[in-house]
């Protein structure tokens, strides 16, 4: 079961504003870089479906996450069926997010109680998300979308849309003003959040700092 409520779960991804999006085959590099972001005061992780045995490694860090850093809420990403959905609740996903708008997976966390973010293309997919019961919706690929001008043009007719942004958001503060400025709940940030060759060199630190610099952007613009 899910640790955290679903209403909790959403509060926490907007008032936060930022969820790292992270993948690693290796469950022990996957617990130094969560632990890096929770101490960087990330308090919502979206870990990726995208590899073999990745519900083994997420069961794992998700008991491990909730001895060692209790207040974070982790939830699975890259998920497009509701079988493979129903998988990861089964191990404690707190939120499920995926890449498109997939109806069934609804039916499967709806009934579990647990936050559903859809990807969503064009305005008519986010309305359909809305109807299906979506508190936030994820924009995705957002960079190729439409980029920020698109979230703007939604959010003029249909202003209670929750927003979240992924692919073509950068940990700077021109990329990240033009996202909040155009009216994002949050931001979903992977590769620039984690380069390689800090993965590489375990340089946990320095994933904590981006993380700092990244809220303080936010929190300034907010």
């Amino acid at each position: 079961m899910a640790r955290f409520a679903r209403i909790q779960v959403c509060q926490t991804i907007q008032q936060t504003g930022m969820v790292p999006v992270f993948y690693h085959s290796d469950l022990e590099v996957s617990k130094q870089v969560l632990k890096a972001c929770y101490l960087g005061g990330v308090r919502a992780f979206e870990f990726t479906n995208r590899g073999d045995y990745a519900h083994e490694i997420f069961g794992e860090l998700n008991k491990w996450a909730a001895k060692e850093c209790p207040d974070m809420i982790l939830g699975i990403g890259s998920i497009i069926d509701a079988g493979t959905a129903s998988i990861f609740l089964q191990l404690g996903a707190n939120f499920v997010v995926g890449p498109l708008l997939n109806p069934d997976i609804f039916k499967v966390c709806n009934r579990r109680q647990v936050t559903y973010v859809p990807g969503c293309g064009s305005v008519s997919e986010i309305g359909y998300a809305q109807e299906l019961g979506a508190e936030i919706i994820k924009v995705f690929p957002a960079g190729n979308v439409g980029g920020p001008s698109f979230v703007k043009n939604v959010k003029a007719p249909m202003p209670w849309s929750n927003l979240m942004v992924t692919g073509g958001v950068e940990p700077t503060e021109e990329n990240l003003t033009k996202w909040f400025e155009a009216g994002v709940a949050c931001v979903g940030m992977g590769s620039n959040l984690f380069p390689k060759e800090v993965i590489a060199a375990k340089e946990w630190s320095k994933i904590t700092d981006m993380c700092k610099e990244v809220f303080t952007i936010i929190n300034k613009l907010r």
